[in-house]
């Protein structure tokens, strides 16, 4: 085969060739090699959608002579690579680039309520529980008679190659209309929902046809791109949705490849809160209580309630995907190779000292060289650097005769930056000011959330009973660094529960118990939304929160 017929393309150190079909070489011109390569099971980290805007999808060309230059492979037409390839050049993809990494998916939960054995469907022996995030998608598939869970699944949302966020999915519907909700609906459902449950069937021991109702947590934009109906109104004032209310469809209407078996979709509460914290007030609890509590899911899209006797608040912040790694020198999601967590200090010598904690690097003898840093070794690096003197409170690193003795800052055309690793896989890993920058913002964005929540009803953080933190981020973040970097402002580690996964645990719940529909529906009626860009205290939280004081 020529160099002409095929790419050579080196991943996770392995050449291969790929072959290019007629209809690729038709479509060269217009065809970006990120999608050539998804569709050979290669996909990128395209965290902007394509648009270029970020370093996710980057790549080397290897070129006769040693000659090597980096390309963003989603703005890289197909013409061009195959031009490459003539000229026996390898097309190189970093490990960071690449989405095949497993992801860490949090599909543990805990449950604070009872439940009655009153299925979905009568008669019915098992159930699928589903988890729908802009990022992850998490399933379980449970037992009615007792109520057990039988398997877990999880993977990345398959709608990801559109846009590491709502807002650019969004986007994407209002610039292509229908074709595209119909494509990301079927990357959601068929591609991602689909095999997941057929593999925690597998996994349980029983056939994909035994399970008899499935129940849908997601975000309002998921929600509506599960039910192909377009969000493009979500993404412009006022943010109006389609629909919040419960809905039942068939499975086969959804593109599902069941017949006849009802799908339920959670209600939401709002425009951005969504059916998945409908599902975490029942889980917590959180709906029956007096309060002052708080339910707080730290994801790519940050989503606060409050509630205080029969009043329940609620607003979504505009965080981003920093604490996924998305636009960050080194970022990237929980998976095998990441940095999760870090400790810093300085010896009675004054030397400065390190420890860092990376995923997966129990699982044999040979250290394991990390690829980057997932978003909870982000939020102790904040706390930390702080405290050892690195970071000023503007998140600016102190100027050199200030830093202990053993840090290695160095300058280059962006400004300062900190190697965080010597030996990363692909070489040194660094952290930015830039990047600090953009997770001050992010971290800001939920800090103020949560005060401006506080101010609507009156209170403050030292009046909530109980904060309950979801989501897998939640899950592996340390406490005393997420309240002392300001991500949780004036809270104390006692008033905190770490729930896990509330938006599963609510869809677990409510296929085991109907009842609990007519609860959820309750609450979104009595939900009152909190446009932060209307209240007149959120700009200047959000500026004292980008503060590291």
């Amino acid at each position: 085969m020529s160099a002409a017929d095929s790419l050579h393309v080196r991943a996770a150190d392995e050449t291969r060739e790929l072959p290019l079909a007629p209809a690729d070489l038709a479509a060269a011109n217009t065809s970006m090699l990120t999608d050539f390569l998804a569709k050979r099971g290669l996909a990128l980290n395209t965290r902007c959608g394509g648009r270029g805007l970020c370093s996710g999808c980057l790549v080397e060309i290897e070129r006769a002579g040693g000659k090597h230059e980096q390309a963003r492979a989603c703005r890289m037409p197909l013409a061009e690579a195959v031009g490459a390839a003539a000229e026996n050049a390898v097309i190189s993809i970093p490990s960071r680039s690449l989405l095949k990494q497993q992801p860490s998916v949090v599909d543990d939960f805990r449950v604070n309520i009872p439940m009655a054995r009153d299925p979905l469907v009568a008669g019915a022996r098992y159930g699928a529980a589903v988890d729908v995030g802009t990022t992850t998608v998490a399933v379980i598939v449970c037992d009615f008679e007792n109520g057990k869970v039988l398997a877990r699944a999880s993977a990345f949302n398959a709608q990801i190659r559109f846009g590491e966020d709502v807002l650019t999915r969004i986007q994407h519907c209002c610039t292509n209309g229908a074709p595209a909700v119909r494509e990301l609906q079927h990357a959601l459902m068929a591609e991602t929902i689909q095999p997941l449950i057929e593999k925690a069937c597998a996994r349980a021991g029983i056939a994909k046809g035994d399970v008899g109702a499935i129940a849908i947590a997601g975000n309002t934009t998921m929600q509506h791109l599960a039910a192909d109906v377009d969000p493009a109104p979500l993404g412009a004032h006022p943010f109006t949705p389609a629909f919040l209310e419960h809905r039942v469809y068939s499975a086969e209407a959804l593109g599902l490849a069941w017949r006849g078996l009802p799908v339920h979709l959670l209600p939401g509460l709002s425009s951005y809160v969504g059916a998945d914290l409908t599902a975490g007030l029942i889980a917590t609890g959180l709906i029956y209580e007096d309060g002052p509590s708080l339910l707080v899911d730290v994801g790519t899209n940050g989503e606060i309630i409050a509630k205080t006797g029969d009043r329940i608040v609620g607003c979504a912040t505009a965080a981003g995907p920093a604490f996924e790694g998305a636009g960050l020198s080194c970022g990237m999601r929980a998976a095998r190779g990441a940095i999760e967590r870090v400790r810093m200090s300085v010896n009675a010598d004054g030397v400065f000292e390190m420890r860092l904690d990376v995923i997966g690097s129990g699982e044999s003898s040979a250290p394991l060289k990390p690829i980057g840093m997932c978003g909870s070794a982000y939020i102790d690096f904040l706390w930390e650097a702080r405290r050892a003197g690195l970071l000023m409170p503007n998140g600016r690193f102190a100027p050199r005769e200030k830093l202990p003795a053993g840090v290695c800052v160095e300058v280059d055309e962006h400004g300062k930056k900190f190697r965080i690793h010597e030996h990363g896989a692909s070489g040194p890993l660094w952290i930015s000011e830039m990047d600090v920058v953009k997770l001050l913002q992010a971290k800001a964005a939920i800090g103020a959330g949560i005060c401006t929540l506080l101010d609507v009803l009156g209170i403050k953080a030292r009046d909530i009973k109980r904060l309950y933190l979801a989501g897998g981020f939640g899950m592996h973040l340390s406490l005393e660094h997420a309240i002392g970097c300001g991500l949780l402002p004036g809270f104390a580690p006692e008033q905190i529960e770490v729930v896990g996964n509330t938006s599963l645990g609510g869809a677990y719940l409510a296929i085991n118990d109907k009842s609990l529909l007519d609860e959820m529906e309750a609450a979104r009626k009595r939900f009152e939304a909190v446009e932060l860009n209307l209240h007149p205290n959120f700009e200047d939280a959000y500026i004292d929160n980008l503060s590291l004081e």
